[in-house]
């Protein structure tokens, strides 16, 4: 399985998720995805983050090519919520040239 490289040292910045991904002013539909599917919201978004990172080992990376910023990726995983529920989460990662960080692009439910 190719998993993502340096996965263990995989950035996930906790504005992607603060100011995107779970902030219902910025991102309604993926807000309202990830609270009511997995139980996600802007109170819990550190569980959140160390989902993903532990889940990182345990799905296959995609690699989707570089357009000149780096080498992207895609992992999709089951993530089991807070709430108990599985779903499943598409993950996009950059290898990013200019700092050399492996870093999430974005996040949502598939």
């Amino acid at each position: 399985m190719n998993l993502l490289p340096r996965y263990e040292e995989a950035v996930i910045l906790i504005e992607k998720f603060t100011q995107y991904s779970l902030n219902p002013d910025r991102d309604k539909d993926k807000s309202i995805a990830f609270e009511l599917v997995l139980g996600y919201n802007m109170d819990n978004v550190d569980k959140l983050i160390d989902n993903i990172k532990a889940n990182l080992p345990n799905f296959p990376a995609k690699n989707k090519g570089n357009i000149g910023y780096g080498n992207r990726y895609e992992v999709v995983m089951d993530l089991k919520g807070e709430n108990g529920k599985t779903a499943s989460v598409l993950t996009g990662w950059i290898d990013d040239v200019s700092n050399g960080e492996m870093r999430l692009t974005t996040a949502h439910i598939d």
